[in-house]
């Protein structure tokens, strides 16, 4: 009798926990440095789940060792719906591929709740490029193997893997330059130092518009109005190639299903909200999505396939 009114309690304490959240803040890890776009994201997300919610949604960033440092605090932390982490196919994905050992586990320590947006990538190139578009690209490349160069943001990010995938299945043979960051990249295209480089919208939009580089095309369902004139990978011709990233909200595993329903369906309302897509979205090059945690778990079921094709056509190995 004893154990069945503590079960009782215990019930009944949940469902109005339920009927109540949140009743407190709020925490979301994210792994990348104040200022940028994924941080941006997460806080006008925030502040919009303060004022529907009543509670503060505070923010901690904590970069580093591609994203594993987050990752680690998130899948340590109490299953109680407090505590979630932004973060990008490194973490539920590529680091699996790309280190031999991760401190935690991408499918068991994780429970998804939403893939927030997609990111697209545009690939551009020197201006003198005797290429205009990906289908002459291709053909250059063919005919001049080993001769064309492609740039990065350092190997095993994700636009080195989107153009040794595009060298594997066009069956290309450009050549690897790794960079500090997108700046150099981008610097060496307009100096022409360098041949072609996949860059996130907002970065490379300013000087495409400026005609220092060439847009050949960009990822995504539709063109960007950031750069409305680079035609989609599938109008260029290669309807099955892509190029964007994601970035998701997951809580530690074990955190109760109707937390992770309640916040992916706020998430999703807000980053599909004409305002939020003005304000946030569409000058980073963003795409909303706000799925359902079920729909963001089966994502990444074949998100994690697709990571290992792309890792091993990259060679990349980050340990």
């Amino acid at each position: 009798m004893k154990q069945l009114l503590v079960l009782l309690v215990g019930l009944v304490s949940f469902g109005v926990e339920a009927q109540t959240y949140p009743s407190r803040p709020i925490r979301i890890v994210v792994p990348y440095t104040a200022g940028g776009p994924a941080d941006l994201l997460v806080r006008g997300l925030g502040q919009k789940l303060t004022d529907a919610w009543g509670q503060q949604i505070v923010v901690e960033n904590k970069p580093g060792a591609n994203e594993i440092i987050a990752a680690q605090e998130v899948a340590r932390s109490p299953a109680d719906g407090y505590t979630y982490l932004l973060a990008s196919d490194a973490v539920f994905s590529l680091n699996g591929f790309l280190y031999s050992k991760i401190p935690y586990d991408p499918v068991w320590d994780f429970a998804p709740v939403s893939k927030l947006v997609n990111a697209n990538l545009m690939l551009v190139a020197r201006t003198d490029l005797p290429a205009g578009s990906v289908r002459e690209l291709i053909d250059h490349a063919k005919k001049n193997p080993g001769k064309l160069n492609y740039g990065s943001v350092g190997a095993g990010g994700v636009n080195h893997l989107a153009m040794a995938w595009f060298n594997t299945v066009n069956g290309l043979d450009m050549q690897h330059v790794p960079y500090k960051g997108l700046v150099q990249g981008l610097q060496d295209i307009m100096t022409s130092r360098l041949d072609v480089m996949f860059a996130v919208i907002g970065g490379a939009a300013p000087h495409l518009k400026a005609g220092k580089m060439k847009g050949l095309a960009v990822s995504g369902k539709a063109r960007n109005a950031l750069i409305a004139q680079v035609p989609t990978f599938a109008e260029a011709g290669l309807p099955n190639f892509d190029a964007s990233f994601y970035f998701g909200l997951a809580a530690p595993a074990g955190t109760p299903r109707e937390t992770l329903a309640k916040f992916a369906a706020e998430s999703s309302k807000i980053v599909n909200s004409a305002e939020f897509r003005e304000r946030f979205l569409n000058n980073l090059g963003f795409e909303p999505v706000g799925d359902t945690p079920e729909q963001f778990a089966g994502f990444l079921r074949q998100d994690r396939e697709s990571a290992a094709r792309k890792v091993k056509a990259s060679g990349a190995k980050l340990d």
